[in-house]
């Protein structure tokens, strides 16, 4: 008879056992589907993040990662593009060669660098407008349609204000990490071409050649980083510095007499027929050191005139530059 309560016993504390088993089992379980929900509760506050961008023009927020992007500016769509970003409209009129894809149907038109088509930007309804100087004067109207973003560039400070733009896209697209090594390897080639500048012991003219006419760029102007940042002695430190240039004549330039002339031809960027050779190279031209020396060089005006400020199109300014000094 003893061996009953024995038995019983033993069978109570393997019940105990059981039980203690299934509630560590239980409180487990709920573990798990707490760190799934938190999981959840962070892709969604990830996908609803926003960046406060300051720009000249205002101050513009607008969400990490916007999926229907307009782009007035061809700097930064050579930006965007390098960095793998998808935009939906641009202006198809006057793209540059190396941008020819987005002359494709599978982007919007958005009318022209001067003129947007605001009727077919509503359409769109973008999350995110990125214009420069040439819309500048559409800004509030642009606005209106959705966040807008001014990206134009500083050229009294033109690095500093790539680099602060290039930064900017990257913080939107979450591509920091990518715009730092570009940046970065941009920054060293403009090192070595400041090296190689400085040591020349040259100057240079910038001039614009359009329809018949030439301007002049010195230090501080739209292509004044060649005097700036690349490092080349500039042949007239005086030159009035205006968005169109300082009208000059060919006595000017026979006078001023650089080493190097570099010639934009703006009719050529814009669809017109290029004719800067033609006008350029003239008697009064054939006297200077640039014609004598043959240091005449011919800058493309689709990274010049049209889509300076893009990683790309920087890029591609420097080896124009390395390339054109002897």
């Amino acid at each position: 008879m003893k061996k009953f309560p024995l038995l019983f016993t033993m069978i109570i504390l393997v019940m105990m056992i059981a039980v203690g088993c299934g509630t560590k089992s239980v409180e487990n379980s709920s573990a798990s589907t707490e760190t799934t929900k938190d999981s959840t509760t962070d892709t969604s506050a990830s996908e609803n993040k926003e960046v406060t961008v300051t720009h000249l023009l205002g101050e513009t927020t607008v969400k990490v990662n916007p999926e229907k992007v307009v782009v007035f500016d061809f700097g930064m769509l050579d930006s965007l593009d390098k960095l793998g970003v998808e935009v939906t409209g641009v202006p198809q009129a006057n793209i540059p060669p190396y941008l020819s894809k987005f002359e494709d149907s599978n982007y919007e038109n958005v009318g022209s660098l001067k003129e947007p088509d605001f009727e077919k930007i509503a359409e769109i309804e973008p999350d995110l407008i990125i214009i420069s100087g040439r819309q500048q004067d559409s800004y509030e109207e642009l606005t209106k349609i959705g966040p807008t973003i001014y990206m134009g560039l500083d050229t009294s400070k033109y690095i500093e204000s790539f680099k602060d733009n290039q930064t900017t896209l990257g913080k939107i697209f979450n591509k920091e990490a990518e715009v730092e090594k570009e940046i970065a390897a941009i920054e060293t080639s403009i090192q070595a071409l400041h090296e190689k500048a400085s040591s020349n012991e040259s100057n240079g003219l910038i001039v614009l050649a359009n329809e018949g006419n030439i301007s002049a760029y010195g230090p501080g102007s739209r292509f004044g980083l060649i005097h700036d940042v690349f490092g080349l002695e500039a042949a007239d430190e005086q030159i009035e510095v205006s968005t169109h240039g300082q009208n000059v004549s060919f006595e000017y330039i026979a006078e001023k007499n650089p080493d190097y002339l570099f010639v934009i031809d703006r009719g050529a960027a814009v669809g017109g027929e290029s004719s800067a050779k033609e006008l350029i190279e003239n008697e009064l031209v054939f006297d200077t050191n640039a014609y004598k020396n043959d240091n005449i060089v011919y800058l493309d005006p689709n990274f010049w005139y049209l889509s300076g400020g893009g990683l790309v199109s920087v890029s591609e300014m420097i080896k124009e530059i390395e390339n054109g000094l002897n």
